[in-house]
């Protein structure tokens, strides 16, 4: 399998991509790609979403080949870029990381490696788990929106995550690829359809504690969008609900899992069989 152009598939021999979806980042683009280990990470794919600020300039000084949006296309629209780019790209394993450095860039390669050795096919980063949120700068508005709307979805998708609305995720290829992500909104509730879509797919999916950062030049949505992102997310638990009882049809849901271990093990075959006789295979 070839790579490039930063490593060649270090870890467990799966291709790394990690992708940015950017908005007006000139002040923290930096700061996010200096705690990438570039040394382990394949290619970094930023999309710029029509930013009126130098984010574009600043990827090209930091010797990445950004796409550029002309129109903003909004932040789930981004991240349809991003996802298509790194599949694209032949990624194996694809990491998103807001590049407004309120997530640590630090934790990616952690992540990759729980979907790269085969224990998970989509790893959350987790502003809740084993840390106090609000000691850590969370506005505490923000901390009770998010316990009640977690609690909320845990009950309507059945599962039993610390938190839903983090920007910092990763997901197999396998995952991806199977998910109709295309159909999801292009707003900030995309992410609450593709974890939904991600259930349904029947995805084994992992959580890893996040501590993070609220200054100045993080992004953060206004209380406006704030309260339509939560109304957001309260359609789709019902819309989860009422598809998967057959009570009614979202194009978003509307698709057939895929049987996601089979195609691991049938990729991880292939690539065994394709291997030259007599030369071991790295794992």
């Amino acid at each position: 399998m070839q790579c490039g152009p930063y490593t060649a598939c270090v870890i467990n021999s799966r291709r790394i991509s990690v992708v940015l979806p950017a908005y007006n980042a000139e002040t923290t683009l930096s700061r996010t790609i200096a705690e990438l280990d570039l040394t382990l990470i394949d290619e970094v794919v930023l999309v710029d979403d029509a930013s009126s600020d130098q984010t574009v300039s600043v990827a090209r000084q930091l010797g990445l080949e950004p796409i550029r949006h002309e129109v903003n296309k909004g932040y789930g629209g981004n991240q349809k870029t991003c996802y298509r780019r790194a599949l694209e790209l032949g990624a194996d394993v694809i990491v998103m990381v807001h590049p407004d450095y309120q997530y640590s860039p630090k934790l990616v390669v952690a992540m990759a490696s729980m979907i790269a050795y085969g224990e998970y096919d989509m790893v959350m980063g987790s502003r809740i788990l084993a840390q106090n949120s609000i000691a850590g700068g969370m506005p505490r508005y923000k901390y009770v929106a998010n316990r009640f709307l977690t609690f909320v979805e845990n009950i309507a998708l059945n599962r039993k995550l610390s938190e839903y609305h983090t920007g910092l995720r990763a997901f197999s290829s396998e995952l991806l690829a199977s998910l109709p992500f295309e159909r999801n909104s292009d707003d900030f509730v995309f992410d609450n359809h593709i974890i939904a879509q991600a259930v349904r797919a029947g995805a084994r999916i992992g959580e890893l504690s996040c501590p993070t950062r609220y200054e100045a030049d993080s992004s953060s949505i206004n209380l406006r969008r704030s309260v339509k992102y939560g109304l957001g997310v309260l359609r789709t638990c019902v819309d989860y609900r009422a598809h998967k009882y057959g009570l009614r049809s979202r194009e978003y849901l509307d698709f057939e899992p895929a049987k996601l271990t089979g195609a691991t093990q049938a990729s991880l075959a292939a690539e065994a069989a394709q291997a030259p006789a007599g030369e071991p295979r790295s794992e």
